[in-house]
């Protein structure tokens, strides 16, 4: 039984609708751009400088140059990243712990496959969903921020900032495989998962409306791939890399650990 293919084949309706939902998304977003194109884009960014500080941090909109189609993706970017993390989340969380929600645990044990190969498979399976949601996402981005962006290489900008989400999703995916292999109750890996990317995206918004918790930032990932430096700034930072690799490593090898030992649900 090759359960790598089993999990992609039950996964692909998930993932299509994941995907059209972004495409969607991205598409109203830029579409919204240029309905606003009518209004000078020095106008638009008067407007914008005119709302309280916290309105501005929590849209992110005060970082941008609103008059150029990259910077109105950066903008409305974070809501690009919230729903790849929520993808990840709900992936890296479920894909064990659904063996045993659904009753197919004891089906899957009996056959001659060990634990290991088990959540490696379907380690390689979340990848792939994230992988291909993650390119979807990518040139979608590339084709309506291009069609907008009147004549301005935008490709490199959104490459950018895609592989910055990929690090985020492997980050969410991981903690969710973590908590699949770590709880008794498979039903409280989802909320679980989520919750806590909920929590470190409200922290990363308190972050930006207040200064002094800037000594915080290394608890949030979507701090570690900032649209705005990574659109106008220096690019990838070292230290967030090697960070998230190691978050990444330890997240996996303790759903490794956790699920070899843990008495499963059936």
């Amino acid at each position: 039984m090759n359960i790598y293919l089993r999990e992609i084949k039950s996964s692909r309706k998930s993932l299509f609708i994941w995907c059209i939902a972004m495409i969607v998304f991205i598409a109203a977003a830029m579409g919204k751009y240029a309905a606003s194109s009518y209004v000078s884009g020095q106008s638009l960014n008067d407007i914008i400088s005119q709302m309280p500080e916290a309105v501005k941090s929590m849209f992110g909109a005060d970082r941008f140059d609103l008059s150029k189609a990259i910077g109105f993706y950066g903008a409305m970017f974070i809501y690009v990243v919230l729903m790849a993390a929520i993808h990840a989340s709900l992936i890296g969380a479920n894909i064990i712990s659904k063996e045993e929600d659904d009753k197919t645990a004891e089906f899957l044990m009996s056959k001659p496959v060990s634990r290991t190969k088990v959540i490696t498979s379907k380690l390689l399976a979340a990848i792939t969903n994230i992988a291909v949601f993650n390119i979807i996402t990518m040139l979608s981005s590339i084709y309506f921020v291009g069609y907008y962006s009147k004549g301005e290489n935008v490709t490199d900008d959104v490459i950018r900032l895609m592989v910055g989400v990929l690090f985020l999703q492997l980050i969410f995916m991981s903690l969710g495989l973590c908590f699949s292999g770590f709880l008794k109750n498979p039903k409280l890996a989802s909320p679980c998962t989520v919750g806590i990317m909920l929590a470190t995206y409200i922290l990363s918004l308190a972050i930006d409306i207040n200064s002094h918790l800037s000594g915080l930032k290394y608890f949030t990932p979507f701090k570690y791939f900032d649209a705005k430096n990574l659109i106008y700034g220096n690019g990838f930072e070292i230290i967030y890399i090697v960070l998230s690799v190691l978050i990444i490593s330890v997240f996996i090898f303790a759903a490794y650990v956790f699920y070899q030992k843990r008495d499963l649900k059936i």
